[in-house]
């Protein structure tokens, strides 16, 4: 789960709830450099995170009893291994995107763990056989994973509330063409990316967040109990294009 400081608490934003804005940004992008599989890439970038279960989990405090963000937490491989296994349900291109993203969390580990190493082993070998299986280019594929990874990337920029302020420009990550992405929030609240990478110049995403008052619970038990009874805000974020500021009119000469 996302955790967020505010003034009388904490905002919870759950990561499915993450993902599910990941795919509403990326629903945005231009439909001339959509993957040719589009449903099952939005599938993809939507259920990327289902092995976050912040309601069932039992290690969600930190050890003076403040709700751990996800950045917190402690490597283990039972979530990693559950989505890769379960996203096959929904067909082998999301399988494929899912095991991609594994690969993109978990790469920078390897060699510190001889499970991770296993594993890691596993879903390359296993994007190979997906790939061959789907005809499907090895570019092909990277590029699909580029857009979901962009869209997770943006998605928790908002949800981490990352945003410079003063209408500074935060990098994004590279998109599927290649190009570096900028994201700003302009003094009014709304936001831009630059270049601007979406189908329409202006569209608002959503996504829900909890909120709970207490700064410390004495158990998990009680902090999942506060959780499952918190009052719920739907957050909101307004994209629109950057005009070109109007030509001077050239009909108009100074006096002589």
């Amino acid at each position: 789960m996302i955790v967020n400081a505010v003034e009388k608490g904490w905002e919870i934003i759950y990561h499915r709830a993450h993902a599910l804005l990941a795919a509403e940004l990326a629903a945005h992008w231009r439909a001339t450099d959509r993957p040719e599989r589009w449903i099952e890439t939005l599938a993809a970038i939507m259920q990327h995170d289902d092995m976050e279960r912040e309601r069932e989990a039992e290690d969600h405090l930190t050890p003076i009893g403040t709700p751990r963000d996800f950045t917190m937490g402690r490597l283990t491989l039972d979530g990693p291994t559950e989505i890769t296994d379960v996203s096959q349900y929904r067909g082998r291109w999301v399988a494929m995107l899912s095991s991609m993203h594994m690969s993109f969390l978990f790469e920078p580990q390897r060699g510190t763990r001889a499970d991770l190493d296993a594993f890691l082993d596993a879903q390359q070998e296993a994007q190979k056989q997906w790939r061959r299986a789907l005809k499907v280019k090895k570019g092909e594929a990277e590029n699909a994973y580029a857009l979901m990874q962009w869209a997770d990337r943006l998605s928790l920029i908002l949800c981490q509330r990352q945003l410079p302020t003063r209408e500074r420009a935060l990098e994004i990550s590279e998109g599927p063409d290649g190009v570096r992405y900028d994201v700003m929030q302009r003094n009014d609240g709304s936001i831009s990316v630059t270049p601007w990478p979406f189908d329409c110049d202006q569209f608002t995403v959503r996504a829900e967040a909890s909120y709970l008052s207490e700064p410390t619970f004495a158990s998990n038990k009680a902090f999942q109990q506060a959780l499952k009874t918190a009052p719920i805000k739907e957050l909101s974020w307004e994209f629109c294009e950057d005009q070109p500021a109007k030509a001077a009119d050239e009909s108009f000469k100074p006096a002589n």
